[in-house]
């Protein structure tokens, strides 16, 4: 790459922008093919129940509707990973879906079987203390650990687990030194209790997926709003029963998605297309959305810290507890080691748990764990460095992790950059000159993230007039098609201009 960028780093306008300020991008609810079924759930109003009775005779007899399918009408060998079978374990969670010839027949029909399903109250647990405590209903007994958060990151933790019974579907503990001996060490203590909420996304677009069942019936293509192709290719894949190589998905234009839309609908579309024979569209209305999305986690981080008059920190301590919701996902071990990472720490003992309880099941928000993480080590760093009378700055430039330190796994940094941007901002004229006197206050907070797991792959093609496609298989999400266009045009020492970039299927990138 040459030493001094030419495009990389200079104003440019958006690819995507002029379709979207003009509505000419196309969203997969735009979509509408020949033959096209429309469906509509039919949501537990009890976060815990039994399901005793859908009398879908009801919706049949609305117009237009065509069935009326559960959970046990699936084929054999095929989930569709959302219907309740039999026991519903979140306000909100599916318990069928009615597929109908227009969407408001469709919305017709869900209407009156709404009121009309019959439940079984069970007892449920809200909290992770009332999942925890002894005699707690089991809310997933047959859980197994849910992969997408981990799947955001490069870190490693599965050495770490440990499995617990009950409603504790993860623990993950991590220890360095001695931590008693490091807080004997300290001049100064901070304990502290952060609590972060649980929170939608609040994305534009709803979750939307058509699926098309191929002729053969032994195939399928899924059009989803979705932050990750190959990721969803999996999940519906394994949900099918299907090779990966029948499942082709092709992300769409994404309306927002800030972590919440990897998967969601499309393997129960896939499901329906093919017991159907046509294709089927499942597009959440708002409500249904904020009910049965994936939201990002609650937690309570419970943080002891201790220090030197000197500013060395000597020990931290801490004990995260996520709310998983209904199935395992909670970005548990990440957020552990953010949490004691970020700093060098002698002497350290972090435990996290992933609880569940009978609310929908979690999704990422922005970096999963890291927002948790962050915001309760960089209060307490704060606090610390007020008790102490030292800058924030300085105190934590006189602790920050360079390349090489070990996280809380014992995994070396790998090249990383916190170091450089406390010392960016420790020399930045603003804060060096900053005015100081009653009612004005600064706060500073530092934050980081691992990357991506995923392997990656990218196709760059010359044209024989002189233009260039860069075929990629990474959706574009906040300018990230801006971006690629302009690294291309960096290295081939071309105009912008003459490079389209495509975001491709799982089949094609």
């Amino acid at each position: 790459m040459p030493s001094e960028s030419h495009v990389v780093g200079k104003p440019t306008k958006r690819i995507e922008g002029l379709e979207k300020v003009t509505g000419a991008a196309r969203y997969t609810e735009d979509l509408y093919l020949p033959g096209m079924l429309h469906g509509r759930l039919i949501l537990s109003p009890h976060p815990h129940a039994r399901v005793v009775r859908v009398p879908r005779e009801i919706t049949l007899a609305v117009p237009g509707v065509v069935a009326v399918v559960t959970e046990a009408d699936l084929p054999e060998g095929v989930s569709s990973q959302l219907l309740a079978n039999e026991e519903v374990r979140y306000t909100g969670q599916p318990v069928a879906v009615v597929l109908a010839e227009s969407e408001a027949a469709a919305v017709d029909g869900a209407d009156r079987l709404g009121t009309a399903v019959e439940y079984e109250v069970l007892r449920a647990v809200l909290t992770p203390d009332e999942a925890m405590r002894d005699g707690a209903p089991l809310v997933a007994p047959d859980a197994e650990e849910d992969e997408e958060a981990q799947g955001h990151a490069s870190v490693a933790a599965q050495q770490t687990q440990e499995r617990t019974p009950s409603n504790v579907s993860n623990r993950f503990h991590f220890t360095r030194g001695d931590v008693a001996q490091g807080f004997r060490d300290a001049d100064v203590v901070v304990e502290q209790t952060y609590v972060t909420a649980r929170l939608h996304q609040a994305y534009m677009e709803p979750h939307a997926s058509i699926a098309v069942p191929d002729p053969s019936g032994r195939a399928v293509t899924v059009y989803t709003s979705t932050q990750g192709q190959f990721y969803v290719r999996s999940e519906t894949a394994e949900a099918l029963g299907f090779p990966q190589q029948d499942v082709r998905i092709v992300p769409m234009t994404v309306g927002g998605g800030f972590g919440g839309k990897i998967v969601l609908l499309e393997p129960l579309a896939a499901a329906l297309a093919l017991m159907h024979k046509r294709p089927v569209r499942l597009v959440l209305s708002r409500r249904d959305d904020f009910l049965l999305g994936n939201p990002g986690p609650e937690c309570e981080i419970r943080l002891k810290s201790g220090a030197r008059r000197d500013g060395t920190l000597t020990a931290l301590q801490a004990r995260m507890i996520f709310d998983s919701g209904a199935s395992p996902g909670a970005p548990a071990s990440i957020a552990a080691i953010l949490l004691g990472g970020y700093y060098k720490v002698p002497h350290l003992d972090i435990e996290s748990l992933e609880v569940l309880t009978h609310k929908p099941p979690n999704g990422a928000y922005r970096a999963p764990g890291a927002p948790q993480a962050t915001f309760a080590i960089e209060s307490q760093m704060s606090v610390m460095a007020e008790k102490l009378r030292l800058d924030p700055v300085e105190f934590r430039l006189r602790n920050a992790s360079d390349t090489g330190d070990p996280m809380p796994n014992g995994r070396p940094w790998q090249k990383q950059g916190l170091r450089q941007v406390l010392q960016a901002l420790q020399e930045h004229p603003k804060w060096r000159n900053r005015v100081k006197g009653d009612g004005i206050g600064y706060g500073v907070a530092v934050g980081g993230w691992p990357g991506g797991v995923e392997s990656a792959a990218a196709c760059v093609r010359a044209n024989t007039d002189g233009t260039f496609h860069v075929i990629v298989g990474a959706v574009d999400i906040t300018g990230v098609a801006t971006s690629m266009r302009l690294i291309a045009a960096e290295i081939l020492g071309v105009d912008p201009g003459l490079i389209r970039v495509v975001t491709a299927d799982t089949d094609q990138a």
